[in-house]
Protein backbone atom coordinates (compact mmCIF):
# COMPACT_ATOMS: atom_id res chain seq x y z
CA UNK A 1 0.00 0.00 0.00
CA UNK A 2 1.36 3.67 -1.06
CA UNK A 3 2.36 5.47 2.46
CA UNK A 4 2.40 9.29 2.70
CA UNK A 5 5.37 9.97 1.27
CA UNK A 6 3.97 8.19 -2.07
CA UNK A 7 0.97 10.27 -1.50
CA UNK A 8 2.76 13.65 -0.98
CA UNK A 9 4.84 13.28 -3.79
CA UNK A 10 1.82 12.56 -6.52
CA UNK A 11 -0.36 15.54 -5.43
CA UNK A 12 2.90 17.55 -5.49
CA UNK A 13 3.06 15.93 -9.18
CA UNK A 14 -0.49 16.66 -9.51
CA UNK A 15 -0.68 20.20 -8.12
CA UNK A 16 2.22 21.60 -10.37
CA UNK A 17 0.11 20.20 -13.61
CA UNK A 18 -3.33 21.05 -12.61
CA UNK A 19 -3.68 23.82 -10.20
CA UNK A 20 -4.83 26.96 -11.61
CA UNK A 21 -6.07 25.21 -14.52
CA UNK A 22 -9.31 24.61 -16.14
CA UNK A 23 -11.15 21.44 -15.96
CA UNK A 24 -11.95 20.35 -20.00
CA UNK A 25 -13.40 16.79 -19.36
CA UNK A 26 -13.85 14.93 -16.23
CA UNK A 27 -14.66 11.27 -16.03
CA UNK A 28 -15.47 10.06 -12.50
CA UNK A 29 -15.77 5.73 -13.41
CA UNK A 30 -17.63 4.83 -9.99
CA UNK A 31 -21.20 4.44 -10.14
CA UNK A 32 -22.35 6.93 -7.29
CA UNK A 33 -20.30 9.51 -9.03
CA UNK A 34 -20.48 9.27 -13.07
CA UNK A 35 -23.03 11.58 -13.60
CA UNK A 36 -20.60 14.52 -11.95
CA UNK A 37 -19.55 16.47 -14.08
CA UNK A 38 -16.50 18.90 -13.61
CA UNK A 39 -16.51 20.97 -17.09
CA UNK A 40 -15.71 24.56 -16.78
CA UNK A 41 -14.36 24.68 -13.26
CA UNK A 42 -10.98 25.70 -11.70
CA UNK A 43 -8.62 23.41 -9.90
CA UNK A 44 -7.61 25.58 -7.08
CA UNK A 45 -4.66 22.90 -5.68
CA UNK A 46 -4.02 19.28 -5.25
CA UNK A 47 -2.64 18.03 -1.97
CA UNK A 48 -2.39 15.49 0.63
CA UNK A 49 -3.73 14.16 4.20
CA UNK A 50 -1.82 11.09 5.43
CA UNK A 51 -2.94 8.94 2.83
CA UNK A 52 -5.88 10.61 1.04
CA UNK A 53 -5.40 12.89 -1.78
CA UNK A 54 -7.63 15.84 -2.19
CA UNK A 55 -8.36 17.51 -6.16
CA UNK A 56 -10.08 20.98 -5.07
CA UNK A 57 -11.98 21.98 -8.07
CA UNK A 58 -14.44 24.76 -7.93
CA UNK A 59 -16.68 24.42 -4.73
CA UNK A 60 -16.04 20.44 -4.36
CA UNK A 61 -13.36 18.18 -3.06
CA UNK A 62 -12.36 15.12 -5.78
CA UNK A 63 -11.35 12.68 -2.96
CA UNK A 64 -9.44 9.55 -3.49
CA UNK A 65 -7.55 6.97 -1.67
CA UNK A 66 -4.71 4.79 -3.40
CA UNK A 67 -4.98 1.68 -1.24
CA UNK A 68 -2.77 -1.32 -1.90
CA UNK A 69 -2.63 -0.59 -6.18
CA UNK A 70 -3.70 2.64 -7.09
CA UNK A 71 -1.88 5.52 -8.85
CA UNK A 72 -2.07 8.61 -10.11
CA UNK A 73 -0.72 9.37 -13.82
CA UNK A 74 -0.42 13.04 -15.85
CA UNK A 75 0.00 12.40 -19.09
CA UNK A 76 0.12 14.98 -22.19
CA UNK A 77 -2.89 15.42 -24.17
CA UNK A 78 -3.20 12.84 -26.93
CA UNK A 79 0.04 10.62 -25.17
CA UNK A 80 -1.16 6.52 -24.93
CA UNK A 81 -2.22 5.73 -21.70
CA UNK A 82 0.08 3.31 -19.70
CA UNK A 83 -2.63 0.51 -18.31
CA UNK A 84 -5.70 -0.36 -20.45
CA UNK A 85 -9.07 2.13 -19.93
CA UNK A 86 -11.20 -0.20 -17.75
CA UNK A 87 -8.43 -0.03 -15.18
CA UNK A 88 -9.05 3.93 -14.78
CA UNK A 89 -11.36 5.48 -11.77
CA UNK A 90 -11.11 8.88 -12.61
CA UNK A 91 -9.93 11.07 -15.45
CA UNK A 92 -9.65 14.72 -14.96
CA UNK A 93 -8.08 17.03 -18.41
CA UNK A 94 -7.02 20.32 -18.59
CA UNK A 95 -5.58 22.24 -21.60
CA UNK A 96 -2.46 21.19 -20.65
CA UNK A 97 -2.51 17.38 -19.03
CA UNK A 98 -4.54 14.80 -17.85
CA UNK A 99 -4.40 13.16 -14.87
CA UNK A 100 -5.78 9.76 -14.91
CA UNK A 101 -5.97 7.96 -11.41
CA UNK A 102 -5.64 4.19 -11.79
CA UNK A 103 -6.62 1.18 -9.62
CA UNK A 104 -8.13 3.89 -7.00
CA UNK A 105 -9.85 2.13 -3.67
CA UNK A 106 -11.26 4.93 -3.13
CA UNK A 107 -13.45 7.65 -5.83
CA UNK A 108 -15.61 10.31 -3.95
CA UNK A 109 -17.13 13.56 -4.56
CA UNK A 110 -18.14 16.32 -1.95
CA UNK A 111 -18.27 19.85 -0.65
CA UNK A 112 -15.25 21.92 0.10
CA UNK A 113 -16.89 23.10 3.33
CA UNK A 114 -16.95 19.55 4.44
CA UNK A 115 -13.44 18.58 4.04
CA UNK A 116 -12.39 18.89 7.75
CA UNK A 117 -15.13 17.15 9.13
CA UNK A 118 -15.43 14.29 7.01
CA UNK A 119 -10.93 13.73 7.69
CA UNK A 120 -11.46 15.18 11.08
CA UNK A 121 -11.01 11.46 12.26
CA UNK A 122 -7.56 11.28 11.42
CA UNK A 123 -4.51 11.83 13.43
CA UNK A 124 -1.57 14.91 12.85
CA UNK A 125 -0.09 14.59 9.81
CA UNK A 126 3.43 13.33 9.59
CA UNK A 127 3.88 15.49 6.14
CA UNK A 128 1.25 18.20 7.12
CA UNK A 129 1.17 21.63 7.99
CA UNK A 130 -0.84 20.60 11.03
CA UNK A 131 1.86 18.67 12.54
CA UNK A 132 1.55 17.78 16.07
CA UNK A 133 3.88 15.52 18.26
CA UNK A 134 2.29 16.33 21.57
CA UNK A 135 -0.97 15.11 20.36
CA UNK A 136 0.04 12.44 17.69
CA UNK A 137 1.93 11.21 21.54
CA UNK A 138 -1.58 11.86 23.56
CA UNK A 139 -3.52 9.53 20.74
CA UNK A 140 -0.66 6.44 21.30
CA UNK A 141 -1.21 7.05 24.63
CA UNK A 142 -5.04 6.07 24.90
CA UNK A 143 -4.72 2.65 24.26
CA UNK A 144 -1.45 1.28 25.82
CA UNK A 145 -2.68 -2.22 25.16
CA UNK A 146 -2.66 -1.93 21.74
CA UNK A 147 0.72 -3.71 19.62
CA UNK A 148 2.79 -1.09 19.25
CA UNK A 149 2.94 -2.02 14.78
CA UNK A 150 -0.97 -1.35 14.53
CA UNK A 151 -0.91 2.08 17.14
CA UNK A 152 1.36 3.41 14.66
CA UNK A 153 -0.11 2.01 11.81
CA UNK A 154 -3.60 3.30 12.63
CA UNK A 155 -4.24 6.76 10.76
CA UNK A 156 -6.45 7.89 13.75
CA UNK A 157 -3.04 8.11 16.05
CA UNK A 158 -0.48 10.31 13.72
CA UNK A 159 -1.51 10.21 9.55
CA UNK A 160 1.09 9.07 6.94
CA UNK A 161 2.56 5.96 8.34
CA UNK A 162 2.32 3.05 6.07
CA UNK A 163 2.94 -0.68 6.71
CA UNK A 164 6.49 -0.57 5.29
CA UNK A 165 7.63 2.17 7.69
CA UNK A 166 5.90 1.08 10.57
CA UNK A 167 7.94 -2.16 10.18
CA UNK A 168 11.05 0.22 9.71
CA UNK A 169 10.32 2.37 12.65
CA UNK A 170 9.99 -0.56 14.98
CA UNK A 171 13.30 -1.85 13.98
CA UNK A 172 15.38 1.40 14.41
CA UNK A 173 13.74 1.99 17.65
CA UNK A 174 14.51 -1.73 18.99
CA UNK A 175 10.57 -2.60 19.64
CA UNK A 176 8.90 -6.00 19.02
CA UNK A 177 6.03 -5.14 16.97
CA UNK A 178 3.35 -6.85 19.01
CA UNK A 179 4.91 -5.06 22.31
CA UNK A 180 2.03 -2.68 24.13
CA UNK A 181 2.48 0.66 23.01
CA UNK A 182 1.94 1.78 26.33
CA UNK A 183 5.79 0.45 26.80
CA UNK A 184 7.03 2.89 24.33
CA UNK A 185 9.18 5.60 25.02
CA UNK A 186 6.21 7.58 22.95
CA UNK A 187 8.20 11.50 22.04
CA UNK A 188 11.05 9.09 21.03
CA UNK A 189 9.53 7.13 18.62
CA UNK A 190 6.95 9.40 16.86
CA UNK A 191 10.01 11.90 16.51
CA UNK A 192 11.65 9.10 14.48
CA UNK A 193 9.03 8.26 12.54
CA UNK A 194 8.44 11.54 11.43
CA UNK A 195 12.32 11.48 10.48
CA UNK A 196 12.31 8.92 9.14
CA UNK A 197 8.71 9.94 6.70
CA UNK A 198 10.51 13.03 5.42
CA UNK A 199 13.81 11.58 4.70
CA UNK A 200 11.89 9.71 2.34
CA UNK A 201 9.35 12.21 1.06
CA UNK A 202 11.48 13.06 -2.20
CA UNK A 203 13.00 10.10 -2.77
CA UNK A 204 11.54 7.57 -5.85
CA UNK A 205 13.15 4.97 -3.99
CA UNK A 206 12.45 4.57 -0.39
CA UNK A 207 14.90 3.91 2.24
CA UNK A 208 15.42 3.04 6.29
CA UNK A 209 19.61 2.68 5.96
CA UNK A 210 20.75 4.92 3.50
CA UNK A 211 21.74 2.55 1.17
CA UNK A 212 19.98 3.26 -1.95
CA UNK A 213 21.11 0.14 -3.95
CA UNK A 214 18.12 -2.71 -5.04
CA UNK A 215 18.02 -5.42 -1.93
CA UNK A 216 19.42 -3.26 0.52
CA UNK A 217 17.63 -0.29 1.48
CA UNK A 218 15.51 -1.44 4.12
CA UNK A 219 16.33 -3.57 7.73
CA UNK A 220 13.56 -5.73 8.50
CA UNK A 221 10.63 -5.40 5.66
CA UNK A 222 9.86 -7.99 3.37
CA UNK A 223 13.46 -10.02 4.88
CA UNK A 224 11.47 -12.83 6.72
CA UNK A 225 14.29 -15.66 6.90
CA UNK A 226 17.01 -13.47 5.83
CA UNK A 227 20.42 -12.30 8.07
CA UNK A 228 19.53 -9.00 10.36
CA UNK A 229 21.89 -6.39 8.31
CA UNK A 230 22.88 -4.97 12.20
CA UNK A 231 23.80 -8.73 13.50
CA UNK A 232 22.99 -11.80 11.33
CA UNK A 233 19.90 -13.10 13.47
CA UNK A 234 17.28 -14.19 10.92
CA UNK A 235 14.57 -11.79 10.77
CA UNK A 236 10.60 -13.03 11.55
CA UNK A 237 7.48 -12.99 10.39
CA UNK A 238 3.90 -12.65 11.69
CA UNK A 239 0.53 -11.16 10.96
CA UNK A 240 -0.76 -8.09 13.25
CA UNK A 241 -3.83 -6.01 13.39
CA UNK A 242 -6.57 -4.76 15.13
CA UNK A 243 -8.85 -7.47 13.50
CA UNK A 244 -8.69 -10.02 11.49
CA UNK A 245 -9.69 -8.26 8.05
CA UNK A 246 -6.96 -5.83 9.26
CA UNK A 247 -4.38 -8.18 9.42
CA UNK A 248 -0.57 -6.21 8.29
CA UNK A 249 2.65 -8.39 7.22
CA UNK A 250 4.92 -7.90 10.35
CA UNK A 251 8.75 -8.32 10.46
CA UNK A 252 11.45 -7.91 13.18
CA UNK A 253 14.96 -8.72 14.38
CA UNK A 254 14.01 -10.88 17.82
CA UNK A 255 17.84 -9.98 18.72
CA UNK A 256 17.86 -6.22 17.68
CA UNK A 257 14.53 -6.14 18.86
CA UNK A 258 14.11 -7.42 22.33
Amino acid sequence: MPEGDTVFRAAHRLDAALAGRLVTRSDLRVPEYATVDLHGLPIHSVGSRGKHLLMRIGDVVLHSHLKMEGEWRVLRPGQKWPKPAFRARAVIETPDATAIGFDLGLVEVFAASEEADRLGYLGPDLLGPDWDAAEAVRRLAATPEVPAAVALGDQRNLAGLGNVLVNEVCFLRGIRPDRPIGEVDLPATVDLARRVIHANRDRLERTTTGDTRPGRRLWVYGRAGEPCRRCGTRIRHTRLGRNDVELRDTYWCPSCQP
